[in-house]
């Protein structure tokens, strides 16, 4: 059973940082609550709040992973007490900027706004950097189920591929770009597209509903390696009720066909968002793409289901047929072991009766004759006597 003292053994900074984030949650509902101001047109409290639940389930699944190597355990210790530190400075700053009323991204007002909002790109940059060299780690350990070690597998560059939307908020809009004539602008990058940040967005999450979100494809690419995990997790625990998903290697295909659609879809919603397309309101050539992805993942999802008959004969005999034939091998070597040491016993009976001068006819049955040029001997080996005339 799951307890906060297994949990606090995985990886201690990284769980440290978890009960950190944990008590900002906590803040930052309070503040929801008593707290009114409005930051670059959302609640001041909202950011440290999605953050905070973001870094929970992150760093909360990078350290069970960590918990689970089996090589470079050292190496992955201090990975993983890399992460922590950059999320929980970062955790800090946000908290920093939103008690000063400030906005924590892309600002450029201040001397030191422009340094709290460059120290943190420096920060995330290294998050990235040792949650990719933990990826590569993970492409030499084999953790559980094989179809669990690709679902890590996957999950991991789905997640590097998330966080590299970034980036991409950080180039300064053309607006932006114009107002570098008169001098540097307050404000350096956008989440938005098409227009200012600031404007009508969902509930909770804040993704704009009038223009398009990068941040859509940023939090469903990095909480994609959650996605992996618990599908492979689920997979294993069906597997008892639904006998087809006892074969790993099925699991392993479904795995790989979630991994997939899941990267077209994150990669879908960026694209959506660059072209200025609120989530809400996809045009027909996203929804045709969408589609395309629907109906290629249902293939996938069928082709991951097939069994040997559906294959026609073709393919890799399922598990139960090879331990079967296993077991056919096994008998038909221990016959032919039984054979061989029978007759070799009736070789050495009649190469005992040389003794006389007497030669074996070769016969396997009960009587072996044995001739000499004085003397002929009939032995019966079975019933142990001989007669001598």
């Amino acid at each position: 059973m799951l307890t906060l003292a297994t949990s606090y053994s995985w990886h201690r900074p990284l769980m440290l940082t978890v009960y950190l984030c944990v008590l900002f949650l906590a803040a930052s509902v309070v503040g929801l609550t008593l707290d009114d101001r409005l930051i670059n047109g959302e609640a001041a409290w909202l950011k440290p709040a999605k953050f905070s639940v973001s870094i929970i389930i992150y760093n909360a699944t990078i350290a069970w992973l960590l918990s689970l190597l089996s090589r470079m355990r050292r190496t992955g210790w201090w990975l993983g007490t890399v992460i922590a530190a950059m999320s929980a400075a970062e955790m800090v700053l946000i908290i920093t900027q939103v008690l000063r009323g400030e906005m924590s991204h892309f600002n450029n007002a201040t001397p030191l706004d422009a340094a709290v909002y460059a120290v943190m790109g420096s920060m995330i940059t290294v998050l990235w950097v040792a949650t990719f060299v933990l990826g590569v780690i993970l492409l030499f350990q084999r953790i559980r189920e094989r179809s669990t070690t690709w679902a890590i597998r996957i999950g991991m560059a789905i997640a590097l591929l998330g966080m590299a939307v970034g980036p991409l908020m950080t180039a300064p809009t053309p607006a932006q770009v114009e107002e570098f004539a008169d001098g540097s602008p307050d404000v350096i990058g956008a989440h938005t597209v098409g227009l200012a940040d600031g404007g009508p967005g969902l509930p909770l999450v804040g993704w704009s509903t009038v223009g398009g979100d990068l941040r859509v494809g940023h939090f469903i690419g990095i909480h994609g390696l959650q996605a992996m995990i618990l599908l492979a997790l689920v997979l294993v625990a069906l597997a008892a009720r639904y006998p087809r998903l006892n074969d790993d290697a099925t699991r392993r295909r479904l795995v790989a066909v979630a991994g997939l659609s899941y990267t077209g879809l994150t990669v879908l919603t960026v694209w959506q968002a660059l072209r200025g397309q609120p989530v809400v309101a996809p045009d027909s050539l996203t929804l045709g793409v969408a589609g395309a992805l629907a109906l290629l993942t249902a293939l996938g999802l069928a082709w991951a289901l097939r069994t040997p008959s559906d294959r026609g004969g073709f393919g890799p005999p399922p598990a139960d047929d090879l331990a079967t034939r296993s077991e056919i091998g096994a008998e038909l070597a221990s016959g032919s072991k039984i054979i061989a040491d029978e007759r070799g016993e009736d070789q050495g009976a009649c190469a005992g009766s040389r003794s006389g001068g007497c030669i074996a006819s070769g016969k396997p049955e009960e009587d072996e004759e044995c001739v000499s040029s004085s003397t002929y001997t009939t032995s019966s080996t079975r019933a142990g006597t001989s007669t001598r005339p």
